[in-house]
């Protein structure tokens, strides 16, 4: 008998494929991790009391906003970043084709419901979202998936820029495939507005600015400013913090190295991969982002041998690694809180070493809004085939027996469970035998009932994939939910991006999503739109 359609709901995060102990410790049990991080996860109250001690230079703050107005213009929320104790809530994002994964999406949303319930509590923030230009793995970044109409996944994948090892955000974007989105969106409610604005954004420009472009479109009305790390104003402005970092880099590499070690002796994963001649940094030169190694006080890279004082020399130049590059981050802003996904988190248990030696505080960790979208239609469907959400995160084999289950036969399923009933009634009065008679024989009727009883619900499954094999139907919906909900082995959040999404609900999936974001609970959410 078919289920009522699933209603929007909570799952944890500990349910999800490939949770990370570290971060999940960290949203539900913070006792386990607190000698990692200075925060519980979510603590907007701790965010506060931080804004109140924080100590953010007024010369900083004044060549901050004049620093990102070249991206934000006369925007509100730079004027208010303007005045003195307002604060940031800071997130950010690969700078990857058609704005990357879903979840990018949904972590501005975050760290603008965050900024918005700062504000409302008396403490006046500003979201900014940062746009990750300095990374240099383009394969990465150079591609994307939408699902169509027919609810099939279709992937899209731009031109190769060519070369490597240079940061991609200031990378001409050519071959982006327009005619292949176009037609993927064909068929949506609010294809043809998606598009249109796609297009007016990647008609030319770089991988950066067509990303911000985009996202700009959709979220900077909402509040969000947008900072690229490449603009030289911003980096002359970081440069007394990349100094300090080379002037501590032997302290530094060995808090992490020792941290490293705490996590693992927790039985928890350093996220980020640190040895003793890992730098925290990277060289700026002729375009490139060079790759430098550490080793007895000096940085080496092809014919590069810098010392300290040269490094520090360079400072401006300089590029962090993904250990040291929020502890830059919080360095430019007046920053509370950042918003960040399950990796970018974990990263945050090393990074904390470079805080406390470089700043003195660090800012409380928000867990980005984390949902699977789904229509009154799939909703339905999991209720025919008596399916939850956590149901379909399973190989399409798992997938096509769970909903093959549904579709045996009653009098096939009432007769099957009579036997397995009729079978362990007659074993019983076997085994009561067996025991008056050689205890040690029990043991071998109690593997042939196993047996048994496998072999009779085996049969049951075989009918179950008969009827999905004949009912045509049934095979498309299975593939239909496979595609909506798990496609190609991934959740939602990590797989498409939010083109097909906006195409589907239109930009008032915006202002709805907003709503959801629950700052407060850092459960997935299942949405019914």
């Amino acid at each position: 008998m078919a289920s009522p359609p699933i209603q929007s709901h909570c799952i944890r995060q500990t349910s999800l494929p490939g949770a990370s102990a570290l971060f999940t410790d960290l949203l539900y049990h913070p006792e386990r991790v607190k000698g990692f991080y200075e925060y519980a996860a979510g603590d907007l109250h701790a965010a506060r009391s931080l804004a109140a001690t924080l100590a953010y230079p007024a010369d900083r703050r004044a060549a901050l906003v004049e620093a990102l107005r070249p991206l934000n213009g006369d925007h509100p929320s730079l004027a208010r970043l303007a005045e003195p104790g307002t604060v940031a809530v800071l997130t950010g994002q690969q700078v990857g084709l058609f704005s990357g994964p879903v979840y990018t999406l949904y972590k501005a949303l975050t760290a603008i419901q965050a900024a918005r319930q700062l504000t409302a509590s008396g403490t006046p923030a500003v979201p900014v979202f940062w746009l990750a230009t300095e990374d240099h793995d383009f394969a990465e970044i150079n591609q994307a998936w939408a699902f169509n109409a027919q609810q099939e996944p279709v992937g899209f994948r731009a031109d190769d820029a060519g070369v490597s090892g240079r940061p991609v955000g200031p990378l001409p974007l050519t071959g982006a495939p327009l005619e292949a989105l176009q037609q993927a969106l064909a068929g949506f409610p609010f294809g043809e507005e998606v598009f249109a604005r796609v297009r007016k954004h990647y008609a030319s420009g770089s991988w950066g600015s067509t990303f911000l472009e985009l996202l700009k479109d959709y979220l900077a009305p909402h509040g969000l400013l947008f900072v690229d790390p490449l603009h030289p104003p911003l980096r002359e402005i970081g440069a007394p913090l990349m100094a300090a970092a080379v002037a501590q880099a032997p302290a530094l590499s060995a808090a992490l190295l020792r941290r490293n070690r705490e996590l693992a002796d927790a039985k928890y994963h350093a996220q980020v991969h640190f040895e003793a001649e890992t730098s925290l940094f990277f060289l700026l030169e002729n375009g490139e982002r060079v790759n430098l190694k550490y080793r007895a006080g000096e940085y080496t890279a092809k014919e590069h041998k810098l010392d300290a004082a040269a490094m520090a020399a360079r400072a401006a130049t300089l590029s962090p690694n993904a250990l040291l590059r929020p502890v830059l981050q919080d360095y430019l802003f007046p920053t509370v809180a950042v918003v960040g996904g399950p990796a970018e988190i974990a990263y945050f248990a090393q990074s904390e070493v470079l805080y406390r030696q470089l700043l003195g505080h660090m800012p409380v960790s928000l867990s980005r809004a984390a949902f699977t979208l789904i229509s009154p239609r799939v909703a339905k469907l999991l209720g025919r085939y008596g399916l939850t959400v956590e149901n379909t995160w399973v190989n399409e084999d798992n997938l096509h027996e769970r909903i093959a289950g549904q579709l045996v036969p009653p009098g096939v399923t009432a007769s099957v469970t009579a036997a397995q009933s009729q079978l362990s009634t007659a074993l019983a009065k076997v085994r009561e035998a067996l025991t008056a008679y050689d205890a040690s024989l029990v043991a071998a009727l109690a593997n042939s009932e196993r047996k048994m009883q496998y072999q009779l619900g085996k049969l049951e499954r075989k009918v179950g994939r008969e009827a999905l094999r004949r009912d045509a139907r049934a095979a498309q919906e299975a593939k239909l939910l496979r595609n909506q909900l798990y496609p190609h082995q991934h959740l939602q959040e990590r797989f498409y991006g939010m083109l097909p999404f906006l195409a589907t609900y239109g930009e008032e999936l915006i202002p709805r999503l907003l709503e959801h974001v629950r700052l407060d609970c850092p459960d997935h959410q299942v949405l019914v739109l």
